[in-house]
């Protein structure tokens, strides 16, 4: 009930991002390094390599994360950067959502998400942007393929398995996505609810 909340508050490209986090195990860093070229909105699929692994991900998008990303990417403001405009998100200075600032790092993502938790009167410890992925994990795993659910978020497996894997069906990657898809639109009470 809380993530369905959040996702009546949050006004784009928030709601896309957050989508986008809990549909495909994405963290803030991979919705700000996200081409638009990667995106293939007309057949719901997603091709993008884990920023911190450059493990390959294909990815089957919801509907209505299609219908957001539709609806956001028009939006989306002008470079401020050249190098930045092949990117699918920007903030309203049209610089990334995420990024390195002196010796730290800017997650404008993390802090918009965290300022929606706030006003939900949400905000506890632990849930962050970044439980989204937690979470998708955490469901994803009741469908008891963890190769495919790994395959997703871009885990690295180093198994002797893997090596001699060739492919991991679409129709196994759907099943993973669409059980968590159930999950998030399922009644439960708020005990029910992992996220965070």
């Amino acid at each position: 009930a809380e993530l369905r909340n959040l996702l009546k508050s949050a006004g784009q490209p928030l709601h896309a991002a957050i989508l986008l986090g809990i549909n495909c195990g994405f963290g803030a860093t991979d919705i700000a390094t996200l081409p638009k070229r990667c995106l293939d909105l007309d057949s719901g699929w997603l091709e993008f390599p884990r920023p911190k692994t450059s493990v390959d991900r294909r990815i089957p998008l919801w509907p209505e994360t299609v219908t957001s990303l539709k609806e956001v990417l028009p939006l989306r403001p002008a470079a401020a950067q050249k190098g930045d405009d092949h990117l699918c998100f920007l903030t309203t200075n049209g610089t990334r959502f995420v990024r390195p600032v002196g010796r730290s790092r800017l997650d404008v993502l993390a802090r918009n998400y965290d300022n929606l938790l706030r006003k939900l009167k949400l905000k506890r410890p632990g849930l962050s942007f970044y439980a989204l992925r937690h979470t998708f994990e955490t469901i994803a795993g009741e469908t008891q393929d963890q190769v495919a659910v790994d395959a997703i978020m871009g885990h690295i497996d180093d198994s002797m398995a893997s090596r001699y894997r060739q492919r991991i069906s679409d129709d196994r990657l759907i099943a993973v996505t669409d059980h968590v898809r159930k999950w998030l639109h399922r009644k439960r009470r708020a005990s029910q609810v992992p996220h965070g």
